[in-house]
């Protein structure tokens, strides 16, 4: 499965401009592409709202050879409830450790050398104090499942993920789809696994005609296909193919058609001036303070 590759986790945002601020300022993440919505998409990568909502794309580089994050925010819903589903993305970067103490973000010690940082909305990052490498800093996503070999099993034998490392100390196994890619960690955390209102999205790619099997297989293996195979338009460029799986614990895993998204991917740049502008724009945290009302707590 060499030809499949990690591309993004997809976060909800409450809060816009403490989120870029976190990404841009702290991590040190540059603004790849934003994107305004009138309604909802088709393959629900906004969640389950049908409403005005953005797609920021935030990175250390190109998605062609990044994992990256994508900031989805849902205009009028200012905060989610987290779960436990998420359990932290680590990534490598002495350079974000400085930030964060230079800018008075909190920082706690997770290990010799590892520092967590808080992104808002509570999503946990792990920060490990080396100097940044010039691939892609960040190492993993790690994700809760309550049964290890079940979702292992899920993972390495119907999507295709090598197994790089069992540990049996922290009960995690590490997969992925390539040495050099981001890696996926599950972890077992000896319960069920609530994904709250905040549960996010992980997303990769491969090639076109692959999407077909994977969903055949799919329900031949009587598993989760939450969206199947559908094209979605983005205005002005490419038209992608995707399909949404659930794995046993109903994290959310979009594959796309790998050559119609590098197009798709493309840095914009402008879209470190479109994400600002947009937020300039908009008003609603003045209107709703206005009304004396609060946004919507999702």
């Amino acid at each position: 499965m060499s030809a499949r590759r990690a591309l993004h986790y997809v976060f909800k945002v409450g809060d816009r401009a403490k989120t870029a601020a976190f990404y841009r300022d702290v991590l040190g993440m540059r603004i790849l592409r934003h994107e305004e919505f009138e309604e909802g998409c088709k393959a629900t990568c906004n969640g389950p709202y049908d409403g005005k909502w953005s797609k920021t794309m935030v990175g250390f580089g190109p998605e062609d050879d990044h994992f990256v994050m994508e900031l989805t925010y849902n205009y009028g819903v200012g905060e989610y409830r987290l779960g436990n589903d998420f359990q932290g993305l680590t990534l490598q970067s002495s350079q974000a450790v400085s930030n964060a103490r230079r800018l008075g973000w909190p920082l706690s010690e997770a290990g010799e050398g590892l520092y967590l940082a808080e992104a808002p909305g509570g999503y946990r990052f792990y920060l490990l104090d080396k100097e940044q490498p010039s691939k892609d800093p960040v190492q993993k996503v790690c994700l809760a499942v309550s049964d290890l070999q079940r979702s292992t099993h899920y993972w390495s034998s119907l999507l295709g993920m090598q197994v790089y490392e069992k540990n049996e100390d922290k009960n995690t196994v590490l997969l992925g789809f390539g040495q050099n890619q981001c890696k996926l960690e599950l972890k077992h955390i000896g319960g069920a696994v609530d994904h709250g209102t905040a549960f996010g999205r992980i997303a990769f790619s491969c090639p076109k005609e692959q999407l077909p099997d994977i969903e055949a297989l799919m329900k031949k293996e009587g598993q989760k296909i939450l969206t199947p195979l559908v094209s979605l338009d983005t205005p002005g460029k490419a038209t992608v193919q995707v399909v949404i799986l659930a794995d046993p614990d109903d994290h959310e895993i979009c594959f796309v058609g790998d050559e119609a998204f590098r197009e798709l991917s493309m840095v914009d740049p402008n879209g470190e001036s479109l994400l600002d502008k947009a937020m300039a724009a908009d008003k609603s945290d003045e209107w709703f303070a206005k009304h004396n009302k609060q946004k919507a707590v999702a």
